[in-house]
């Protein structure tokens, strides 16, 4: 008798940052016991903020139970946080999921549907502490564990998580072969992948150039954080 596949869904989404997506789907697709699916509304081709086009292999109404659920973010992940479709979708999933998983921004829609509720979570350090809105203690790490829920901090910290992930789930070498199959070994031209390291000047001009979109994304927090203070109060 042949074993049941684990299931890894993504939640896909229009203007979602698609490395946050292909980061983890390349680990996750190197395990021989995994079956991958990219889930959304409907099936036609999602365009990710960049431009890239990714199809979905399922919508929400016919994704079956995943056994690891992933939310990655990006720009997209504002409108998301206010869609009751998705969000009682990632409920509905995360009743009988193992792991309940996020990358960047997509532990704020997890946040919004009350899944980290008391839990800790990364998230992009220029969102992170829009995280305690909904009651989630944010943590300044690439991967934050807390039970069966894993999330990544921003972008490329959605390797990391999954090849945690993986260690996890079939064991430390699995994990190890990935990463050296895949060669991730990184050694950046500068220490400039956070605030802590990057000069001051950069990290003025990256602030200035999202600060108006981080300003529209906390006002959209704080109204769905209202809204799941109001459903569960």
């Amino acid at each position: 008798m042949t074993e049941a596949p684990f299931r890894v869904g993504f939640l896909l989404y229009p203007n979602l940052t698609q490395l946050d997506l292909t980061g983890p789907w390349e680990v996750f697709s190197r395990v021989p016991q995994s079956e991958v699916h990219l889930v959304w509304k409907d099936m036609d081709p999602v365009t990710a903020d960049g431009g890239m086009r990714i199809t979905p292999t399922a919508t929400l109404a016919d994704a079956p139970a995943f056994d690891l659920l992933c939310v990655p973010g990006g720009p997209g992940q504002v409108a998301v946080m206010e869609d009751a479709a998705v969000l009682e979708f990632l409920c509905r999933q995360a009743e009988t999921a193992s792991y309940v998983t996020s990358v960047c921004t997509g532990s704020l829609i997890l946040a919004a549907s009350g899944l980290l509720a008391g839990r800790r979570a990364a998230c992009h350090w220029a969102s992170r502490d829009q995280l305690s809105l909904f009651g989630v203690t944010p943590v300044a790490a690439r991967v934050v564990e807390d039970g069966r829920f894993i999330s990544g901090g921003g972008v490329t910290a959605g390797i990391d998580f999954a090849l945690v992930a993986v260690a996890r789930i079939w064991g430390e070498e699995i994990a190890q072969a990935i990463q050296l199959s895949m060669e991730y070994d990184p050694a950046p031209p500068w220490p400039a992948g956070s605030p802590g390291g990057a000069p001051a000047a950069v990290t003025a001009r990256v602030t200035e150039a999202m600060a108006g979109f981080l300003e529209h994304r906390r006002e959209v927090s704080v109204r769905a954080a209202r809204r799941l203070a109001d459903r569960e109060g």
